[in-house]
């Protein structure tokens, strides 16, 4: 009975992934709706079943979509089974959305690498070389509109600006995961909720917090950048990509508590959505002040003080 209902469930979301598929090769922007008939299967079948899924939507998708697909089914695949892995285990929110992070992460390098190998297109290369003719654009756009042409500086500036921007390709890949796994995660948690009768939510915001270790790394990362001058030195490259991620999460830490203070006082929800909009509107003014509260409330434990 029980390999009957993998069949018939691996059946069903193989073809509902091979449309899925066909949908975010035109339009890549859905790419975060591919990972949810793996999920849904891996959450109900355990892992064995789900790598078996994930052969058969290979070979399926070679065939009905041709071999350009399958970038898409490697990151799909990987991801997909990782955050159903992690619900079928019944583990945390949080622990589910970081391992399917990661999934999305080693997904994303793969196919990147895939396309590398098979089709000899490197998706880096073209990046850094769209940033290149940005800049170029950007001069001929200074000289149509009568602003002269910049000075030396300005465009030494600009191109050591670009430079860091392609070297934080590896945060990029991070963020995109991130972003990518709570949508899909979110979705399949709708879909369990209302087919398999579960009760799978994320917690409320302000209660996200993140381990107390997060604020040494990021500390660490800020003391050894003062020492590191050298953008083509590796060791440059790795500390500001730790700087860039860590720094994200101690913001989230500081939006989190602002709900937190929030909700504690009794305050209306309206508020600390207000306060989280117009901190992002001037983002370089704010959130720095937004940072050093995820700080405070990591270093110190600022809730706890409070609740006591």
């Amino acid at each position: 009975m029980n390999i009957s209902k993998q069949l018939k469930d691996g059946a069903l979301l193989t073809v509902i992934f091979l449309v899925l598929l066909i949908l975010t090769m035109i339009v890549p922007l859905l790419a975060f709706i591919i990972a949810v008939p793996f999920i849904i299967f891996a959450a109900r079948h355990s892992i064995l079943p789900s790598i078996i899924m994930f052969v058969a939507a290979s070979l399926l998708s070679i065939l009905f979509a041709t071999l350009i697909s399958l970038p898409f089914v490697i990151l799909a695949g990987i991801s997909g089974i990782m955050i159903g892995i992690a619900i079928n285990q019944e583990r945390t929110p949080y622990e589910t959305w970081a391992r399917g992070t990661i999934g999305f992460a080693v997904g994303i390098t793969m196919a990147i690498l895939f396309t590398l190998l098979v089709f000899d297109i490197n998706i880096l290369s073209e990046f850094n070389q769209q940033l290149d003719e940005t800049l170029e654009t950007s001069q001929e756009i200074a000289m149509e509109l009568g602003l002269g042409n910049l000075t030396e500086d300005q465009i030494s500036v600009v191109e050591q600006q670009l430079e860091l921007y392609k070297q934080l390709v590896p945060v990029a890949i991070v963020i995109i995961s991130l972003v990518l796994s709570f949508l899909s995660q979110w979705i399949s948690y709708k879909i369990l909720n209302r087919f398999d009768k579960k009760q799978l939510r994320f917690p409320k915001f302000r209660n996200l917090r993140f381990p107390t270790v997060l604020i040494w790394i990021y500390l660490l990362a800020i003391v050894i950048s003062l020492f590191q001058n050298d953008p083509t030195s590796p060791v440059f490259t790795a500390i500001q990509n730790v700087l860039m991620l860590t720094g994200l999460f101690v913001v989230l830490q500081g939006l989190s508590f602002i709900f937190f203070f929030a909700h504690r006082k009794k305050l209306s929800i309206a508020i600390p959505i207000i306060i989280i909009v117009v901190a992002l509107l001037f983002a370089p003014l704010l959130l720095p002040l937004v940072r050093i509260l995820g700080i405070i409330d990591l270093g110190f434990g600022l809730r706890d003080r409070m609740v006591k």
